[in-house]
């Protein structure tokens, strides 16, 4: 999504955090208090993090935070939303005023080493495309040299943007806001042709338009954009449990085991699955874990596994109706791949 670049404030506050953080036990810390305190999108972004009129939060990263309390807990509900700007995100993450960062947020080297942080897990593959009315009539982002194009200020999607048009000696206009939504209200406005953001982002504005069957999401993607949950540096157990709380939603769809049906395949005779759920009385893979050995169960049974979060959150059963594409199992041709959970 929106990404900010590191400003030096932000940076030289990650040197005063890395010893409070490096030092912190996380896991502790969170059973003590007995919620899990999340960072998500403040401006609500639909399908990763938004309310509905009764406050009730949902979206893709919302399950991720629900799947962490869930491995914790045994209870999804255990869980407190901080809602954060751009600008906010990471500052609250340093300062520990969050356990962990759920907010679209791009893994990139800088963020792992200037400002602390370590990012593993990626719950959504994404990259930065185009929007356009149709009226244009394009079918390509190649198509739009010399058009008014939308974008937010200050962040790398404004960098990524110069870049593409130059590389493919193009010209455009540059349209530029600070806030997300004075980009939205702009192009909605018809004061710029197309509006740049990661594409998934653009599904999400889409729907916000006065008429979203009149734009059209181009083809192209212009960049790498794995989004994914950040937790502070120096806390390897917490870096685990956050991380496998994803992975466990995507090996409960490789083996296949739905929320609908995991107590069913409690009594599968797979030694996997078995494994898996918590039933094999040998396994001490939730003790190592620091949780119960039930975790990933309690993970499937709550949230779902991770193609039934992609679906109803951004999929063909949400408004957004995303393909799966790079997010699909890599056994079926995306990048969804966990390891071994044995």
């Amino acid at each position: 999504m929106k990404k900010t670049l590191l400003t030096a404030a932000v940076v030289a506050a990650a040197a005063g955090f890395a010893a409070t953080a490096a030092s912190a036990d996380t896991l502790d810390n969170v059973k003590q208090k007995g919620f899990v305190q999340c960072g998500v999108n403040g401006a609500g972004l639909q399908g990763f993090a938004s309310q509905d009129s009764a406050g009730n939060w949902s979206g893709l990263d919302i399950d991720l935070c629900k799947a962490v309390a869930a491995a914790v807990f045994g209870d999804a509900t255990k869980v407190k939303y901080t809602p954060l700007s751009a600008k906010d995100r990471f500052p609250a993450l340093q300062s520990g005023e969050i356990d962990l960062l759920a907010r679209n947020t791009t893994w990139t080297i800088s963020r792992d080493t200037q400002l602390g942080f370590n990012f593993r897990a990626v719950n959504y593959y994404d990259g930065q495309g185009f929007m356009a009315k149709k009226s244009l009539g394009v079918k390509s982002a190649l198509e739009l040299s010399g058009a008014a194009i939308c974008v937010q200020t200050g962040t790398t999607t404004e960098l990524n943007l110069a870049d593409y048009f130059k590389s493919n000696k193009m010209e455009y206009k540059p349209v530029v806001f600070e806030k997300q939504e004075e980009v939205d209200a702009a192009y909605d406005a018809g004061r710029c042709d197309a509006y740049t953001t990661d594409q998934s982002g653009l599904y999400a504005i889409r729907t916000h338009l006065k008429q979203p069957d009149e734009h059209v999401i181009l083809p192209e993607i212009i960049s790498k954009e794995p989004l994914g949950p950040a937790v502070r540096q120096g806390d390897d157990k917490w870096f685990d449990i956050v991380s496998y709380a994803h992975y466990a939603m995507v090996t409960a769809e490789e083996f296949g085991i739905t929320q609908a049906n995991v107590d069913e395949m409690l009594k599968s005779d797979n030694p996997d699955i078995k494994r898996f759920l918590g039933e094999e009385a040998e396994s001490t893979i939730g003790k190592d874990l620091g949780v119960d050995n039930k975790w990933a169960y309690n993970i499937v049974k709550a949230v779902g596994n991770y193609g039934e979060s992609f679906e109803r959150n951004v999929g063909e059963g949400s408004p957004l109706k995303i393909a799966r594409g790079l997010n699909a199992l890599w056994s079926k041709g995306g990048l969804q791949y966990a390891p071994p959970i044995r």
